[in-house]
């Protein structure tokens, strides 16, 4: 193809009907929905400059699948037979399969296993298993999630992701927030070492000796981290922490603090402490928008490299282990890199909320998209 030349396109009704499926789908693979979008965006008589950007594609590759598609038509647009041993399994199968996982449920049970597929579709568990890893489909596995209800979700996402992309000149930002009842388990008996071709073991029941508040103030700027320990969780351990975050930021500089509705964060008490601190600014993260706090991430490393597999005979033991992690972390800390805009954040939240609407026959209304 000459270069600059982009060669006109014209589709059967059947052509564009197969096309338009592979966009509609939600079982296509998104290498054939590309490629089906780009031949159907041509045929509107669309550069391929033009096609790139709505596809995600430099022009070079929307030229490639262009050519393919007028040498071969629809056969182009698959990849290659490659060497080795012909598939026994056609593209039919494979879509009865794929269909059958996303769209149904076995007799019985809420999900599919490699057997029940296997059984109901007259194939092998290892072509269930081979066609399900091709695809990305893990049947087995279950996720949670929680989309905020907030009505100033998209204020509040502004506001705390503009602080972490571009922070205020000479002002300190912390991500503050408690893990409550962090408790001190001690493992009813020893632990069994590692060794080579054998984990750490350890027996599932222990014994209680109470349990800690840990507050964390972590720095958005160096990932360093302030933490105090209590053995309640009220007002008056929140403004003793924030004395202590007052104590370590130089005078002169503004401090703005993330953290949740926790209705500790409103007290008067805490009120009363603001007002004669004007230098602190809160910014409060939405209802059920937690991963908003970068300091949430921080706790998911302290449970996992310290708490979980820890054996602590009191709480001035887990304390003292909370502490070591800490100046260990701190030692070698360094920022969260935010990535996404408050735009992407946003539109993926509408994107997730239109497919869980979809899913199960509900129509978005015209507020859902933010």
């Amino acid at each position: 193809m000459p270069r600059g030349h982009a060669t006109l396109i014209e589709l059967t009704d059947e052509e564009r009907e197969a096309l338009q499926r592979n966009v509609r789908r939600r079982t296509s693979a998104s290498a054939l929905s590309m490629r089906s979008r780009i031949v159907l965006l041509a045929a509107d008589g669309l550069t391929n400059k033009q096609i790139g950007p709505k596809v995600g594609a430099c022009a070079h590759t929307v030229g490639t699948w262009r050519s393919r598609f007028i040498r071969k038509r629809l056969d182009g647009l698959y990849d290659e037979p490659r060497v080795g041993r012909p598939r026994e399994i056609d593209d039919a199968r494979i879509e009865e399969v794929v269909v059958k996982t996303l769209e149904s449920t076995p007799r019985g049970a809420t999900h599919w296993s490699t057997r029940s597929m296997a059984r109901n579709v007259g194939l092998s568990q290892s072509a269930i298993g081979r066609i399900w890893r091709a695809f990305g489909l893990k049947p087995h596995r279950t996720e949670t999630f929680q989309l905020s209800k907030d009505p100033q979700l998209v204020g509040k996402v502004r506001d705390i992701v503009g602080l972490y992309l571009s922070p205020p000149q000479n002002a300190a930002v912390f991500c503050v927030d408690e893990k409550t009842c962090v408790q001190a388990l001690e493992r009813a008996q020893p632990l069994l070492p590692l060794r080579p071709g054998q984990p750490e073991r350890r027996t599932h029941d222990y014994e209680r000796h109470g349990s800690l508040d840990l507050f964390a103030a972590l720095e958005v700027a160096t990932g360093k981290v302030l933490t105090r320990t209590h053995e309640r969780h009220r007002s008056v351990e929140f403004v003793r922490f924030l004395d202590s975050i007052e104590a370590n930021v130089p005078a002169g500089r503004d401090v703005h603090l993330v953290l949740d509705n926790l209705s500790t964060h409103k007290t008067p008490r805490v009120h009363r402490w603001l007002v004669r601190h004007p230098r602190f600014k809160l910014h409060f993260t939405p209802t059920k928008g937690s991963w908003l706090n970068q300091v949430e991430r921080w706790f998911g490393g302290l449970t996992d490299r310290q708490l979980r597999r820890g054996s602590h005979r009191s709480k001035r033991e887990l304390r003292e282990a909370i502490e070591a992690y800490v100046v260990a972390a701190n030692d070698y800390a360094q920022p969260f890199v935010w990535l996404k805009s408050a735009d992407q954040i946003l539109q993926s939240i509408a994107r997730f909320a239109h497919s869980t609407m979809a899913a199960h026959g509900l129509k978005p209304t015209s507020a859902s998209g933010h």
